[in-house]
């Protein structure tokens, strides 16, 4: 017998179609700013003007011809690759030790890990300069990577906390009295079987970085300049449509991250759930 439908009746279909509206409007308030910068990077003028008198690709070749643009993508990715190598296994090693604790301050711990997404980030970027600049950490690749990474590590540690939830942990004890050590435990057991967990976390990690401006405008030098950092002087100085350019491309980069840290959270899930009896 095939299960009964929960929207068979008039008025359950009726509530059905007001919800698929409701999420649609919703939807589209939320994304559609977002991609009416796509048609604006494809004008032809030199000013942003919609709609168009037609197509082209200018500015995006402006953009990859451009030295400071060109310079910008390369800090971008440098940088936001060197956080995701730190933030990664401190915030897996901080979603492990959180996913074992017992203790009555885990909610207090876990809140703490949680901070840096908490407070305003112009006061952790004002936090970061007075602690760095006595440090020599200012205008630096090194400082500017260390706050990236402060930054990160809350969404790798809530992300693999996450994925340890439906973890067995009796596998893990089963090894360690089976003679294994505590290192080839993590690397052989725990970080396969939640391997993807991990990876949706650097995701996230790669992100964080790679979007983040106000930090960047406290620590980051003239050698340091982002794309984030170089799209708020162009539109402070300049409004030039090269920015739609970059920002489209920061568009489409974001869509297929967030769309490959979802497929290995799903996976991460179907990796950890119980097999049906």
């Amino acid at each position: 017998m095939s299960p009964v439908s929960p929207w068979r009746s008039p008025g359950q279909r009726a509530a059905r179609a007001l919800l698929v509206g409701a999420c649609t409007l919703v939807f589209a308030f939320l994304v559609l700013p977002t991609l009416a910068v796509i048609p604006l990077s494809l004008n032809p003028s030199a000013f942003l003007v919609f709609p168009e008198d037609g197509l082209s690709l200018r500015w995006y070749r402006e953009l990859m011809h451009s030295p400071a643009w060109t310079r910008a993508f390369r800090n971008s990715i440098s940088v936001a690759v060197a956080t995701t190598l730190l933030a990664t296994p401190l915030g897996t090693l901080a979603a492990i030790g959180l996913a074992r604790m017992k203790s009555r301050a885990k909610p207090f711990i876990a809140g703490l890990f949680a901070a840096p997404m908490v407070v305003p980030v112009v006061v952790v970027a004002i936090a970061f300069y007075f602690l760095f600049a006595p440090l020599g950490l200012v205008n630096g690749f090194a400082g500017l990577v260390l706050a990236h990474t402060v930054l990160a590590t809350p969404f790798v540690v809530i992300v693999v906390h996450a994925a340890l939830q439906g973890f067995d942990f009796e596998m893990v004890r089963a090894a360690a009295s089976l003679g294994a050590p505590p290192t080839t435990v993590l690397i052989r057991i725990l970080v396969p079987l939640i391997g993807p967990g991990i990876a949706a976390g650097a995701v996230f990690a790669f992100m964080t970085s790679f979007d983040e401006t106000v930090v960047a405008l406290f620590i980051a030098g003239p050698d340091q300049r982002t794309i984030p950092l170089q799209m708020f002087e162009g539109v402070r100085e300049q409004i030039s449509p090269t920015i739609t350019a970059a920002a489209t491309l920061l568009v489409i980069a974001s869509s297929l991250l967030l769309g490959t840290a979802e497929l290995l959270r799903r996976r991460s899930e179907r990796m950890n759930r119980p097999p049906v009896s």
